[in-house]
């Protein structure tokens, strides 16, 4: 059974993003916030929505500023956007701006709102820098001291270790692994070789930079101009490689497991900075406004396993789930969408997605089936486009329903692996 029944299903209107830039390089001097609010201001502006007609903002973000936490409620505060606008942040690691999608969804959906912003931001050129619980406690004892002596008193006890500085770990809490790690113990688990994964970045970054040469993926793009002048601007993608071959691919040494590993810079998404935003209405308000829907969501689905058994194989539960809400099977589906995390996370994904094993763990009697690689991330993923944690649900959503339109497809499907052992997948329809 569809999740949105007929008369209350929600419109993809359109969705805008900023270039994503690897971390360091070209957005370095803008922060989460900046990057939120470049796509906000170019989806309204886009659309020509009525900034009054706006119900409701939500954004994702999965590294936040200690200073601002919540981000949504930040970009909402634009001048742009009326003040009574409600917003929240959500956090699901990297399926992050997906939650807030359908958090925005699920609000047209139960008729609490019409007309919806939701996304998600991240700027991995900007993560918050800690003290140590040993300098952080000096300092707490010093702010309360009433003399010069108290204050000398409690700096005596700090150490010089004390100093190094903590900053946010891409690893698992529960397992100490990094995300690296979990892909290469993945890699393994399902024999998955070196050749494949290549293959697969090599295709990521051919399909990104046709997408990007013949004006496709800059579409989708918002120019971010560079402070502190302002005065130049990023137009596109900084991380897809036109000239990068199987060869170069192959001579890259692993970075996990140095010895024996697969997983190597170029088969792994990059830290990256970027921002998306994407426009959600009830289907009554889109068609009393006139505006002409993309696409609507069929359904969704998410799950979760253990993070120390396979961390970014959760899709392979959630993908049956929503494919069996929309009523769908994947011979129905036309284009596919996979985040590219690591290309042995994809491997491993359309393994499971073939498996009976996984069938059966998922509560379902047959495999979701063979994927038709010809429709997988046709206009690159990840792995060349890069991934800002908050932000890729919503490039990949904007992809995908506009790709669907170009061609003419009716259905198509998304899935998103995050940390945490979790799994997100979406089903939409062309409108």
């Amino acid at each position: 059974m569809a999740l949105y029944e007929p008369g209350r299903r929600v419109a993809i209107i359109d969705g805008v993003r900023t270039p994503f830039a690897k971390a360091g390089t070209a957005l370095k001097g803008l922060n989460a916030i900046d990057l939120g609010k470049i796509a906000v201001s170019e989806l309204v502006q886009r659309t020509d929505l009525d900034p009054a007609l706006i119900d409701l903002l939500v954004f994702g973000t999965v590294i936040p500023s200690v200073l601002a936490p919540n981000i949504a409620r930040e970009i909402a505060l634009m001048p742009l956007l009326p003040k009574s606008v409600q917003a929240w942040s959500v956090s699901r690691a990297c399926a992050s701006a997906n939650q807030a999608i359908t958090d925005a969804a699920d609000q047209i959906a139960l008729g609490h709102a019409h007309v919806a912003i939701a996304g998600g931001a991240e700027s991995l050129s900007n993560v918050p820098i800690l003290h140590s619980r040993g300098f952080s406690d000096a300092l707490v004892a010093a702010s309360k001291a009433k003399t010069l002596g108290q204050r000398l008193q409690a700096f005596a006890k700090v150490r010089a270790k004390d100093f190094i500085p903590i900053t946010p770990a891409i690893a698992e809490p529960t397992t100490g692994e990094s995300m690296g790690q979990s892909a290469e113990k993945m890699a393994k688990l399902n024999a998955i070789t070196r050749a494949e994964q290549d293959q697969l970045a090599l295709a990521s970054h051919t399909n990104a930079a046709q997408g990007t040469a013949d004006g496709r993926l800059t579409a989708e793009l918002a120019p971010a101009f560079i402070p502190p002048r302002y005065a130049e601007a990023i137009t596109q993608d900084n991380g897809i490689r036109t000239d990068t071959t199987m060869e170069a691919l192959s001579v890259l040494k692993p970075v996990f497991d140095r010895r024996y590993g697969t997983v190597t810079a170029g088969n792994a998404s990059p830290l990256t900075d970027g921002g998306g935003a994407v426009l959600l209405m009830s289907e009554e308000r889109a068609k009393s406004l006139g505006f002409r829907p993309k696409a609507y969501i069929r359904s969704y689905a998410y799950a979760a396993l253990d993070p120390g058994e396979q961390l970014l194989q959760a899709p392979v539960l959630a993908a049956p789930m929503a494919l069996q809400r929309a009523g769908l099977t994947l011979r129905d589906i036309d284009l596919v969408e996979m985040h590219e995390a690591f290309a042995a996370q994809v491997l491993s994904n359309l393994r499971g997605f073939e498996s009976q094993q996984w069938a059966e763990r998922a509560g379902f009697s047959k495999p979701v089936g063979e994927v038709d690689r010809s429709k997988l991330n046709v206009m690159g993923g990840s792995l060349a486009i890069g991934h800002p944690f908050g932000a890729t649900g919503a490039r990949i959503t904007t992809t995908l329903v506009n790709e669907l339109e170009r061609r003419g497809g009716q259905f198509g499907l998304m899935t998103v692996c995050a940390a945490g052992g979790l799994g997100f997948s979406m089903v939409v329809e062309r409108a």
